[in-house]
């Protein structure tokens, strides 16, 4: 054979698992169906958040967090029920993931040259018992360089490999489907793509010039998950998160549409964990968009006033930044796939960020006086590009045209400004005292205690009316589709499993295309930084079982 394994789709869990091959100096054979312009898929649109436990940057800004405490939290958010069938493989990941977390990923990372913005973000705080749902303490550690940051790397060892011989890699080349002599895989067939100049993340097109075939001892699918694919989100909805939303945003480009997974699937492999998914409840309509319907998510700050679409508070813990599926389900349960922040001034200069590569141009290019720039005031560039040209942005200087201006976005006269201003002045009524019984309020003052909070992150507690702290700001929230949290159940070499629970010969899985381990190493919710670390370490573990490999 010309090539020792195959490697179909070139996203971070691709290159990871390609180089981790090529180390042991097997040939290898990249294949995507993106232009190369699209090398590093989704991750190079990514903050770069990822998950680490007990990290020095942790130490130094006085976090004490261990390995236990860690898994305390992975249990608590995973919620895994299915542990004697569709959760056998997914907690063992799971298990091996935070073992890497709080071992030798940072280490990892640092040999390859990663750095990390010295300020640790604390994302999904949870709001429950200490058992329940949330980390403990903040674990989202930012690459710097965001995600180009945590790609480039891997794509310079990939290209030296190219170079070498090592490699090949091939954009437009749509795999079809696999190759197999009796139960094992021994390649793939697909479609040659013409020439596309799309750029990264734009719609390219299908026309097909020509057919390949190509044969290997092993073959890793590394292709990625829904996100992309609407119709497939709504038929995998489940009904524990409320109706599946008409309309949604979406957060990655339409070519991440589960098309390898319905091809694995055919050729014996299982998919498990269908029902479970990812995605966030805090997305505005691209006013710049790069894809179709191209949504970005908030990253709030804690102080936000969450309303419904009829202006009612969510009640606790459906506070923003505490519990993404949690607010989810209370959001679809009200029958709209929309909902509100009402804010002030100040929460926005300090609280609001955005997430993805190109909306933080500073911490992207690696720019500290930029970066220096946030603590100056007013909103952030891209927060300010949004608050000026985006559509789901009202600004006012009372409640009442506030309110007005919300009704007319949505061509609905759902909501009250009386209502909307009882529930605002209550609690603001909680800020006369340094103590009371608003758990929002509570929470702000909580997370203050924490210094990185205290200087980037959560706005010193205020009266949301008093004219002082505005203008006000009300910014409609869209559903924004993400992530797949089930999909081809792996063991811990990452080799794809069949229906009776055995490795099929010559294939493997890693990244979103495998639930990120094991079909589902999340259960049913994230921590956060964990899918950009899931694809690392499952491109890891696949590269590294298919060079260990010994054919009999």
């Amino acid at each position: 054979m010309k090539y020792d394994a195959i490697v179909i789709g070139a996203g971070l869990a691709g290159l990871v698992a390609a180089t981790e091959i090529a180390d042991s100096g097997k040939k290898v054979l990249l294949l995507d169906q993106e232009p190369e312009a699209s090398l590093g898929g989704q991750a190079w649109w990514s903050f770069g958040g990822l998950f680490l436990v007990d990290s020095p940057e942790q130490r130094r800004l006085g976090i004490k967090d261990s390995k236990e405490l860690a898994w305390q939290d992975w249990l608590g958010a995973a919620g895994f029920d299915r542990e004697e069938d569709e959760d056998f493989w997914g907690r063992k990941w799971a298990e091996a993931y935070v073992d890497f977390a709080s071992g030798e990923k940072r280490a990892w990372l640092a040999d390859m040259g990663v750095k990390f913005f010295p300020v640790v973000g604390w994302a999904e705080r949870g709001g429950y018992l200490a058992e329940g749902h949330g980390n403990s303490v903040p674990r989202f550690h930012i690459v710097w360089g965001t995600g180009p940051g945590i790609v480039e790397p891997f794509e310079r060892k990939l290209r030296e490999y190219i170079k070498a011989g090592v490699v090949e890699y091939r954009p437009r080349h749509q795999v079809d489907g696999l190759l197999t002599s009796g139960s094992a895989v021994t390649g793939v067939f697909g479609s040659l793509l013409a020439p596309s100049d799309a750029q990264r993340g734009e719609a390219s097109s299908r026309g097909k010039i020509g057919e390949f075939s190509h044969e290997a001892a092993s073959v890793v699918v590394t292709s990625g998950g829904i996100g992309g694919n609407h119709e497939l989100i709504r038929k995998n909805w489940p009904e524990r998160l409320g109706k599946a939303p008409q309309e949604m945003l979406s957060g990655v480009p339409a070519h991440v549409d589960g098309r390898m997974l319905a091809i694995t699937e055919n050729t014996g492999g299982r998919i498990v964990n269908r029902d479970r998914m990812w995605h966030y409840t805090e997305g505005i309509k691209n006013w710049n968009p790069v894809w179709s319907k191209h949504g970005i998510r908030i990253l709030p700050g804690p102080s936000s006033i969450w309303l419904d679409a009829r202006g009612d508070r969510f009640p606790a813990p459906n506070f923003p930044g505490f519990d993404t599926l949690g607010t989810l389900e209370a959001i679809q349960k009200t029958g709209y796939s929309y909902s509100w922040f009402i804010l002030t001034q100040k929460i926005i200069e300090k609280e609001f960020a955005l997430s993805g590569s190109e909306q933080n141009p500073d911490l992207t290019g690696k720019s500290i006086r930029q970066v220096l720039e946030r603590i100056r005031p007013g909103a952030t560039a891209p927060v300010q590009a949004f608050m000026d040209k985006g559509e789901d942005f009202i600004i006012a200087d009372n409640v009442e045209d506030l309110v007005g201006g919300m009704n007319r976005l949505t061509g609905e006269a759902l909501l009250d400004a009386e209502h909307i201003r009882r529930q605002i002045t209550a609690r603001d009524l909680q800020l006369t005292n340094k103590f009371g019984k608003d758990l929002q309020v509570t929470a702000l003052r909580g997370a203050r205690k924490y210094i990185g909070d205290k200087l980037i992150r959560v706005a010193k507690p205020h009266k949301i009316l008093d004219p002082a702290n505005g203008p006000l700001i009300a910014v409609r929230l869209n559903i924004v589709s993400r992530k797949t949290l089930g999909g081809l159940q792996t063991d811990l070499s990452a080799r794809v499993l069949n229906d009776a629970g055995q490795p099929i010969p010559g294939l493997y899985a890693a990244g979103e295309v495998s639930g990120f381990g094991g079909g589902g190493v999340h259960g049913y919710r994230s921590l956060e930084g964990t899918f950009l670390g899931g694809c690392l370490f499952s491109g890891r573990v696949a590269g590294r079982a298919v060079a260990e490999r010994r054919l009999e």
